[in-house]
């Protein structure tokens, strides 16, 4: 393996001054072409990289964004990711990924840690228990310090920032209608706790389609995970004990885990029952049978947020508050074997 070299060795080597070979590495004009083409052969041939460390420090500029996810087990924060890597990488940015894994405390940590300097800004998704906490200091604290923030999926309108969301409420609203425009009247709904946003109104969405079509909205069709480890008996008893037609599932994982506790009751999808997930990801194509799912444009919804934050990094002007925007994503449902 060759040694590796610095900048003030090839200088010495070459008899030139550092800076010459500093502007001969970054192709500049003032260089002669004949230095130039020196210079960067005898750096290819001792496998010279630049400090990208002190580059950046110089430029103040570490051109790395983080995006934090509260989970991983969810396709939705993978196509996400997918989405921010291609945006990022256009623009000439590398992506951290760090994992909340839905604490408060992991949040901290990983914001403090990098808002000294490794990173340019933050593309995140709120973890369940900052929800629930309602405690945004560390997000405000490196707002104050000059570093832009993007949210997505579950955000909060305590904090001033840039934010990327579908309307869970109308999502939610259509797929309950689709339901009801089928005839059915005994559609249970499968949620999270209400402090985690986006279950609070897809929850909402329900209700307000339920009501809107003169059905009652009974407490005992409505159930509400807090334990996203160990939920199939509280799905197993809804089916049982309350025998809805149909079900809406806020995500893909309670959608598939009642298809089979559907199957495990001997009940036929969709002739006994029918039911619509939510995200549009592996799971919901692959399952048997397939998900009909309203689709989350997570792709999409990564692209647009790493946009915004590029555009802050790259505009400095735009750090007046009233600029910050939320941009809604549409949705659509997506109907498969699981519906008719």
């Amino acid at each position: 393996m060759k040694r590796k070299v610095t900048l003030k060795q090839i200088a010495k080597e070459l008899d030139v001054s550092i800076s010459t070979v500093s502007k001969s590495l970054r192709d500049s004009p003032e260089i002669s072409e004949d230095t130039r083409q020196k210079v960067q052969a005898f750096a290819k041939l001792y496998n010279y990289k630049p400090n990208n460390i002190a580059l950046s420090l110089k430029n103040k500029k570490t051109k790395t964004i983080c995006i934090i996810i509260p989970e991983i087990i969810h396709h939705f924060f993978a196509t996400v990711i997918s989405g921010v890597e291609h945006v990022a990488n256009e623009n000439g940015y590398n992506v951290l990924v760090c994992l909340s894994d839905e604490s408060f405390d992991k949040e901290v940590i990983n914001m403090e840690m990098l808002a000294g300097g490794s990173i340019d800004g933050f593309i995140m998704s709120l973890s369940k228990e900052t929800q629930q906490k309602r405690d945004f200091h560390h997000i405000t604290e490196v707002i104050n310090q000059g570093m832009p923030v993007v949210m997505f999926d579950r955000v909060t309108n305590d904090i001033l920032c840039d934010k990327v969301i579908i309307d869970d409420n109308l999502a939610a609203y259509n797929a309950t209608r689709f339901f009801i425009n089928k005839g059915y009247k005994k559609i249970a709904l499968i949620t999270t706790v209400d402090y985690v946003s986006v279950g609070k109104l897809r929850t909402d969405g329900y209700t307000k389609a339920m009501m809107d079509h003169d059905l009652k909205v009974d407490p005992n069709l409505i159930l509400k995970i807090e334990d996203t480890d160990n939920f199939d008996a509280q799905i197993e008893t809804l089916l049982r004990d309350q025998k809805p037609e149909a079900i809406f599932a806020v995500n893909e994982i309670f959608a598939v885990t009642a298809i089979k506790i559907a199957g495990k009751l001997g009940l036929q999808i969709p002739t006994d029952i029918s039911i619509i997930g939510f995200t549009d990801g592996i799971i919901s194509k692959y399952s048997t049978p397939s998900i009909s799912t309203v689709s989350q444009n997570g792709v999409k919804m990564g692209e647009k947020a790493a946009k915004m934050l590029i555009e802050r990094l790259e505009n400095e002007e735009m750090e007046i508050e009233e600029h910050y925007k939320t941009e809604v994503i549409e949705t659509e449902l997506v109907e498969r074997e699981s519906t008719h």
